[in-house]
Order: C-alpha cells, then sequence, then structure tokens
C-alpha cells in the first residue's frame, strides 16, 4: 500500500500536538491547582501528584483498548475521536471551575492520549519493514519537537492567564482534528482487521497476550525499562539541576530545548541512516550503550557547562526506540499491530507510574543533609543501570529468538 504523504504529515502533528499538550500543561497546571485549592501549596502539591498518576493510570487502561479498537474498525475512526475528545478535554481544562473538574479532565486526558497507539500502528501500516525504523522514529522526532514548544508557549501564554493555554492548545487541536478528517485515509486493509476481543483490550491480559512471540516480550521488558530511565527527565530534570547547580528555569529551559533539538534530529533524520548501516539490532544496544553512558555521565558531572556536552553525547540513545519497535511491528501479524502497540503504550504509562516515585525517592535520600557530596548523582546512577539492565533483556530476548536475523534486523 502506498503510503500517502498528507497522512503520514497529519500523523505526525498529531503526535507532536500529544506531546505539546502534556508540556503546555506542566508550568501552568500546579498554579491552576493551587488557585482552584484558595492557594493551599501543600494540597496542590499533593493534587498535581495524584493527577499526575491518574493521567499514566488510564493511560494504561485504556491503550490497549484503543488498539484492539483500531484492529477492529480501522486507524482512521480511532485516531479522529480521540483528537476531538482531546481538544474538548483541553477546553474543560479551561473552565473548570473545582478541582474535582481538573481529576475528570485527567481522566478523560489519559484516555484520548492513548491515540498514540493507533498513530503507532498506523505507521506500521503505511510503512514498508525496511522502512519502519525511519518511521517509527518520526515518533521520537514529534517528541523532541512537543517537549521544546510546549513548555515554551505553556510558559509565554500563561502569563496572559492560566486559562490562556489550554484555550489554544483546544483550539490546534481541532483545527488539526478538521485537517485530518478530510487528509486521512484508512491505512488497516479489510482482510487485516479481527474481531474485538476484551481479552485482548484487558490491559494485564494485553501485556501477558505478548508471551506468544518471546522476541517480543523480551523486547517489551526492555523497553520497560528505557522508559523507566527515560522519565527521569521530566521528574527530577528540574530539581536536580536546580539543587546542584544552582540553574534557574531560563538555564533549564534551554537544557531541555536541546535534549529536545537533538531528540528531533536524531530520531527524526539520523535514526533511519544509522540503522539503515548497522542494522536495526545492533541499533538497538548501540542506543542502550550511549543511554547507559549519558546516565551515568549526568550523575558524575559536577559543573553545569559539562550537562550540555552529555546531551549531545547521549542523544544517540534516540535511534534505540525506534529500532525496537521495528523489529517488534515486523514480529507480529498485520491484523495484530494495534493490540501489540496498545500493551507498549501501556507499558510506557506502568513507567509514568513509577519513575516519578522512585527516582524522587532517591533523589530525596541522595541529597538529605549529612550526605556525601559524591550520593548526589545517585538517581542517575541509578538510571544508568535500569539502561544496562534493558540492555541485558535485549539481548537475551535476540537468543531466544534463535539465529541472527538478517538483512536490517542483523
Amino acid at each position: 500500500m502506498a503510503r500517502p504523504k498528507p497522512a503520514i504529515i497529519f500523523i505526525f502533528i498529531t503526535l507532536f500536538l500529544d506531546i505539546f499538550g502534556i508540556g503546555v500543561i506542566v508550568p501552568v497546571l500546579p498554579k491552576l491547582v493551587e488557585q482552584l485549592q484558595g492557594g493551599n501549596v501543600q494540597a496542590a502539591a499533593r493534587s498535581v501528584g495524584w493527577l499526575g498518576a491518574l493521567y499514566a493510570l488510564m493511560q494504561f487502561v485504556f491503550s490497549p483498548v484503543m488498539g484492539s479498537l483500531s484492529d477492529r474498525f480501522g486507524r482512521r475512526v480511532v485516531i479522529l475521536t480521540s483528537l476531538f475528545g482531546s481538544g474538548l478535554d483541553y477546553l474543560l481544562l479551561a473552565w473548570a471551575p473545582t478541582i474535582g473538574w481538573l481529576y475528570l479532565a485527567r481522566i478523560i486526558s489519559g484516555i484520548t492520549a492513548a491515540n498514540f497507539t493507533a498513530a503507532s500502528a498506523y505507521i506500521a501500516d503505511v510503512t514498508p519493514p525496511e522502512k519502519r525504523a525511519a518511521g517509527f522514529g518520526m515518533i521520537g522526532a514529534a517528541f523532541g519537537l512537543g517537549f521544546i514548544a510546549g513548555p515554551a508557549v505553556g510558559g509565554l501564554l500563561g502569563s496572559y492567564g492560566l486559562q490562556v493555554p489550554f484555550l489554544v492548545a483546544a483550539g490546534i487541536t481541532l483545527l488539526n482534528w478538521l485537517y485530518g478528517a478530510f487528509v486521512l485515509p484508512e491505512s488497516l486493509a479489510p482482510e487485516n482487521r479481527r474481531p474485538f476481543h476484551w481479552s485482548s483490550a484487558h490491559p494485564l491480559k494485553a501485556l501477558v497476550a505478548l508471551r506468544r512471540w518471546p522476541l517480543v516480550a523480551g523486547l517489551a521488558g526492555s523497553h520497560f525499562l528505557i522508559m523507566i530511565g527515560g522519565n527521569i527527565y521530566q521528574c527530577l530534570w528540574v530539581l536536580y539541576t536546580g539543587s546542584r547547580y544552582g540553574w534557574n528555569s531560563k538555564q533549564v529551559g534551554w537544557s531541555l530545548a536541546l535534549v529536545g533539538v537533538m531528540a528531533a534530529i536524531v530520531q527524526g533524520g539520523l535514526a533511519g541512516r544509522i540503522l539503515k548501516i548497522i542494522g536495526e539490532r545492533r541499533g538497538v544496544y548501540v542506543g542502550l550503550l550511549a543511554m547507559t553512558v549519558a546516565m551515568a555521565c549526568y550523575g558524575a558531572a559536577t559543573e553545569g557547562w559539562m550537562v550540555y556536552w552529555i546531551i549531545l553525547i547521549g542523544s544517540l540513545a534516540g535511534i534505540g526506540s525506534p529500532a525496537t519497535q521495528s523489529i517488534i511491528s515486523q514480529a507480529v501479524p498485520a491484523d495484530e499491530q494495534g493490540a501489540v502497540q496498545g500493551a507498549l503504550n501501556s507499558i510506557t504509562s506502568i513507567s509514568g507510574i513509577i519513575a516519578p516515585l522512585l527516582w524522587t525517592s532517591l533523589f530525596s535520600w541522595a541529597m538529605a543533609s549529612g550526605r556525601s557530596e559524591y550520593l548526589r548523582g545517585l538517581p542517575f546512577y541509578g538510571a544508568s543501570i535500569v539502561a544496562l539492565a534493558a540492555a541485558a533483556l535485549a539481548w537475551r530476548a535476540f537468543q531466544q529468538a534463535g539465529a541472527p536475523l538478517t538483512g536490517r534486523q542483523a
């Protein structure tokens, strides 16, 4: 099936808006929560934590549902319905009169953000196997650009009113939904559709079902550890760099912008070329090795300027994720792409619940009075070990899969 260029552009924009929507909330949601709770900072902090966990939980529950629905009814209807729901959710966030309405909005956000599952399956549908790693690299590029634009736009527009970023995000999202209604064709052929079964939509059963493909199950475990380690950026970066290097919000913003730019460059352009040369399996190892080294260097860095160089080196970790997703997508039938992508997204959601608790706890312990200065980087040392464990799981999965794969997967 030919790859329709306008549809791919639309998918890229949709994935970008998913991350953009998360990012635009970062600088304004805590202040909005504090405002709705009468200026009680402690109550607001607790609520922000619960809101984040609730969002990740909804993604965990509904990602396999969305994936299985897309296997039954097609990707188009699931993507467009979720996108429309996201636009309405931003309006609800903007006009929420009480904290209870914010909880409802985050529930809806977590459900509609699961369109990431159907979008990933769409890429698998329309991209030939030899170009699939580059296609999944587009997801990383969208993440990088959204990671740059979201917090910047949220912080800028928030100065005009806490509701303004949400209203702007709603307008952009609904315009994208309207654009997609005209340019997005269905990617799943009728012969590749399968009946909807709750067993494949149940989040835990969907994960267990991955055992049917040992290679997929092993790489899914590796993916889980990668997500645990990678989540350290969004849950600890501001606190860590502020306490260790004395960075202000501007310096934090520049560093995160560089992370996003490098993610867009590596995953959006270089990943496909690099993997074409070294193969996807080696790409998994290179990406995880780069992540292992970068996280250890973050923990050891004693000066803020060192961080920028580590970001450049660590950006090579970005080739690991598209390589992993490409191998997984080639190991499962066409009529189960949505379910498998949904299971992977559920794994990501679980990591979004666990990682903040893990890394912030290590950070609090390491920064306590009387601790050695060498322990300050403990969370990043931990993330380095997690990345190394992910590489070990990937190696084991490849060994269990039998003889080395040929071609691009070698």
